[in-house]
C-alpha cells in the first residue's frame, strides 16, 4: 500500500479523485484534510501554494468502512482475549480498507473474558482498525436457528445471567438475542434502557414478538434471511416471521451479508428494495476463516469449519459459518451484482451503520468536522491508501 504522511499542521488535500459523498459523487474539487479533521471541498483555483497535494490518478475516495458486525479473520476471532490476535484481525480490517468497526462476539465459554479484553483494548492505543465497541450475538437464542453457533452455550433469556453481561454496557452497542424466548421482553427494555442497540437474530419468531419486542425498544435485525424465522402456515392462517417484519416494519435497521454466497442476487435485491440504503447496513460476519484459502480448517470457541466455494461452512455442510469476505470485498457486490449506485453502496458500509450505533457525528461521511478517516479505491474497489484520523497508514 502507498505511504505518505502529511507534513505537521499542514493542510493536505486529495485531487483528482472522485469523492463520494451520501448524496453525490464530486470530482473536478480537492478533498482537504486539517489536523486530522475533514476540512471540505475546495476548487482547484482557491488551494494555496503552502497546501500539500495527493494526485490519486482518478481513484474513488470514499469515507472509511466501519463494520458492525465482523467476528475476526486470519485464523483469530475477537473471542479470543489475546493481543496478537486482536492485532491481527483490526490490521488486515484496515489494510483492506475497513478503518472501524465492532468486535462481535459469538457465545462461549469464556464470553465474558472477551468482553473485559475488548474494554481494556479500547483503552488504549493500537494500530489498526479503530475498534468502536463490542456487538454481542449472545447466548439467548432460539437454539432451533443456532445456524454456526455452539449449542451447549445457547442459555434461557430469564436465567438471570443476562446480568453479568449488561455489566459491559460501557462498551456493549448491540445485544443480539431472539425475542420469541421468556423473558426476552424484559431483557430488550434492560438492553435498551442501558443504552445498547437491541437487535432480533437467531430466532423462530413471528411478527407478533417482533411488534411486542419493539414496544419494548427493539430497532435492529441481525444477518437478513440468516438463521432468521419466515412465514410459516398453520392450518390455513399464515404466520410471518422475522424476516417479513424486518422488511415491513418502520422503525427497524437490518444487516446483510454481501459476499454473494449467504444470499442470491434476488434477496438483497429485495432487502434493498424494502429498506432502502438509510435503513439497510451491509456486514461482513467475518469469522476466523476471513483471508484464508480454500479448504482452510478454522474455529470458534470449540466449533470448527472449513472454507468452501468462497464461504465458511460448518464441517456437516448443514450451514454456513459466517464469510470469508471482509467489507470492502462486499462493495463491487452491492454495485457489479446487486446494481446498487456506488454513493449508496458506499452509504451503507459507512454512514448508515455509523447511525444505526450512535458514531454517525464523527464517523460515516466525508462531511467537514469529521474524523478524516477514508480510503483511496482503485476502479476494482481495492484500498490503494487508507487514512485513519488525517495520517496514512
Amino acid at each position: 500500500m502507498n505511504s505518505s504522511l502529511a507534513r505537521p499542521h499542514t493542510p493536505t488535500t486529495l485531487v483528482n479523485g472522485r469523492v463520494v459523498l451520501p448524496d453525490r459523487v464530486e470530482t473536478g474539487r480537492a478533498l482537504v484534510i486539517e489536523g486530522g479533521r475533514i476540512a471540505g471541498l475546495a476548487d482547484l483555483a482557491d488551494l494555496g501554494s503552502d497546501v500539500e497535494r495527493i494526485d490519486v490518478g482518478g481513484d474513488w475516495i470514499t469515507p472509511g468502512l466501519l463494520d458492525i458486525h465482523t467476528h475476526g479473520a486470519l485464523r483469530h476471532t475477537f473471542n479470543e482475549p489475546d493481543p496478537a490476535a486482536w492485532a491481527a484481525i483490526t490490521r488486515e480490517n484496515l489494510r483492506r480498507g475497513t478503518t472501524s468497526l465492532l468486535a462481535t462476539f459469538a457465545p462461549t465459554p469464556d464470553l465474558e473474558a472477551g468482553l473485559a479484553f475488548c474494554r481494556q483494548w479500547m483503552q488504549e492505543r493500537h494500530d489498526g482498525a479503530r475498534v468502536l465497541g463490542a456487538y454481542l450475538e449472545s447466548p439467548y437464542i432460539n437454539v432451533l436457528q443456532k445456524g454456526a453457533l455452539d449449542a451447549s452455550c445457547v442459555r434461557p433469556a430469564d436465567d438471570g445471567t443476562a446480568g453479568a453481561l449488561l455489566q459491559y454496557a460501557d462498551i456493549l452497542r448491540v445485544f443480539m438475542l431472539a425475542p420469541e424466548l421468556p423473558g426476552a421482553l424484559d431483557l430488550v427494555k434492560a438492553i435498551n434502557d442501558a443504552g445498547i442497540v437491541p437487535s432480533a437474530g437467531h430466532t423462530m419468531a413471528h411478527d407478533s414478538h417482533v411488534l411486542a419486542a419493539m414496544r419494548a425498544g427493539l430497532r435492529h435485525v441481525t444477518h437478513l434471511w440468516s438463521a432468521m424465522s419466515t412465514v410459516v402456515r398453520e392450518g390455513p392462517w399464515r404466520k410471518p416471521g422475522v424476516i417479513e417484519a424486518a422488511l415491513a416494519f418502520d422503525g427497524l435497521t437490518a444487516e446483510m451479508i454481501a459476499d454473494n454466497r449467504h444470499l442470491p442476487e434476488t434477496l438483497m435485491r429485495l432487502a434493498y428494495k424494502c429498506l432502502g440504503p438509510d435503513r439497510l447496513c451491509v456486514v461482513s460476519d467475518a469469522l476466523s476463516g476471513a483471508g484464508l484459502p480454500e479448504g482452510s480448517v478454522y474455529t470458534m470457541g470449540g466449533m470448527s469449519y472449513d472454507v468452501r466455494d468462497g464461504v465458511g461452512m460448518m464441517l456437516d455442510r448443514s450451514s454456513f459459518a459466517g464469510s470469508t469476505t471482509l467489507l470492502p470485498q462486499m462493495l463491487p457486490v452491492l454495485l457489479n451484482v446487486v446494481g446498487i449506485p456506488v454513493m449508496e453502496a458506499v452509504r451503507m458500509v459507512t454512514l448508515t451503520p455509523a447511525r444505526i450505533i450512535g458514531v454517525a457525528a464523527e464517523i460515516g461521511s466525508l462531511e467537514p468536522g469529521k474524523r478524516a478517516d477514508l480510503v483511496v479505491f482503485d476502479e476494482a474497489f481495492v484500498a490503494q491508501r487508507v487514512m485513519l484520523d488525517g495520517e496514512w497508514v
